[in-house]
């Protein structure tokens, strides 16, 4: 994989001082490298390094960490190389130009009639996008297969980008970004900026735990035989089926990338009330997914400080919280030895932020039952609510302007209707890891 591909440097990356330590990566890890190893990072940025097989260990570990992305001239691969399976239900959208596509018609009544130049495939009875592609993938004789969902645009170059990563023998799915079509109303305006299909644009490796720990089926490349080694999609999952997937690729030893370098849309939803369904539908898959994947669907992810930090601001004891964060400053100092002190400071200080935000989303999104019943307890082991609703403002105006302000109510609605969806898979599961917090070591080590 090395060769004459270039690596950019993951969002997280800092290498203050001296050039051998690195913290990079999601989750966080710390690598201190050789003079040697140093120097094989600086030109990696430029395709420039050696090519033997200790540097290509040391590269690999970086990407699995998350802390270096490759950027690949070329794969072998082509369009032709790619076949379109498209799952439709209704309606018989528009092939992508271009490409061998085939047509799965999800047991719709009447049925719907292929477009000229796309196979047709018809189910009989409604089974479900993952039947659906299933029966696509079964028809497909290329080395790669495209996932294309009905309500998903593409333009001319999308699969390029995609097709790059290939040339690393171990990738197995790339995704693109998935924005918002856009459309000018309100709910087009909400989706824009919150649709949980878009995961922004900093490429990433996909994996549970990490900054990108899914991405949805609206839109995947994928090698074909890798798929149909796994069997394909989970038919018994009508929702969160391509979460189960990916994370079962990772299981089996195999990579996936999200590159934003492609991007696709996605149609909003209609109504509001078939949004809320839309994410209900989404939480209700965390049961499930919980279930084949344990510890996987965490609602926070953090160091046991961080937690006791804001436990102790929530229950009002905000001079304990200060004292114990500031001993989680000069501890992280000392084992970040070779960074300035006033970087090991910052690093403590955005962590527990980061930390705060996650605590305020969960306990709207998944928590809120249990916050709702802290009313009924002694105002003394009540939490404080007004530390979590700054929190959770704060976390969802990130990055947005005062104008966003007006999303705040739908915003609100979206993620207690996620929340009504996790409870309902958790009940129907009996599978409490939806809702059960999952507590690391911070920052982790990682190999130079």
């Amino acid at each position: 994989m090395v060769g004459m591909t270039r690596y950019r440097r993951d969002v997280t990356w800092r290498q203050p001082g001296d050039r051998r330590v690195v913290l990079a990566g999601s989750p966080l890890r710390l690598f201190r490298l050789s003079a040697g190893g140093a120097e094989v990072i600086d030109r990696a940025a430029v395709g420039d390094q050696p090519d033997t097989g200790v540097v290509h260990r040391m590269l690999d570990r970086f990407v699995d960490a998350g802390a270096l992305h490759p950027l690949h001239e070329t794969s072998g691969f082509t369009p032709a190389d790619v076949t379109v399976v498209m799952p439709v239900f209704g309606i018989a959208p528009t092939p992508p130009p271009g490409l061998l596509t085939v047509m799965v018609d999800d047991g719709s009544t009447p049925p719907v009639v292929t477009p000229p130049g796309c196979t047709g495939v018809r189910l009989h009875t409604n089974r479900g996008p993952a039947a659906a592609r299933n029966a696509g993938l079964a028809t497909v004789t290329t080395p790669l297969v495209a996932f294309l969902d009905a309500d998903v645009e593409v333009a001319d170059g999308w699969l390029e980008p995609l097709l790059a990563h290939f040339l690393d023998p171990s990738v197995a799915l790339v995704a693109p970004r998935v924005a918002s079509a856009p459309r000018a109303d309100a709910i087009g305006e909400f989706e824009e900026h919150h649709s949980p299909l878009d995961l922004g644009t900093e490429p990433a490796r996909i994996a549970a735990g990490t900054r990108v720990s899914y991405v949805p089926a609206a839109a995947l490349l994928c090698r074909t035989d890798v798929i149909r080694s796994l069997g394909g999609f989970d038919e018994d999952m009508r929702v969160g089926e391509d979460v189960d997937l990916v994370w079962r690729l990772a299981d089996a030893g195999h990579r996936a990338r999200y590159e934003p370098l492609s991007e696709v849309r996605h149609r909003p939803r209609s109504t509001v009330a078939a949004l809320l369904r839309q994410r209900m539908g989404y939480g209700r898959s965390a049961g499930p997914l919980a279930r084949r994947h344990p510890g996987a669907l965490a609602p926070v992810r953090m160091s046991g400080w961080s937690l006791a930090v804001w436990a102790l601001a929530a229950w009002r004891r905000p001079w304990l919280a200060l004292a114990m964060a500031a001993g989680t400053a000069a501890e992280l100092a000392r084992t970040l030895h070779d960074f300035p002190a006033t970087e090991s400071v910052r690093l403590t200080l955005l962590g527990h932020l980061a930390a705060g935000r996650q605590l305020a989303k969960a306990a709207t999104r998944v928590w809120w039952p249990l916050v709702l019943a802290t009313a009924m307890l002694p105002r003394r082991l009540r939490p404080d609510v007004r530390l979590l609703a700054a929190g959770w403002l704060t976390a969802s105006m990130a990055g947005g302007t005062a104008r966003d302000v007006r999303h705040l109510p739908l915003l609100l609605a979206d993620e207690l209707a996620y929340g009504v969806g996790v409870w309902r898979g958790v009940i129907e599961q009996r599978e409490p890891g939806p809702l059960l917090p999952a507590l690391t070591t911070w920052p982790r080590r990682g190999d130079g």
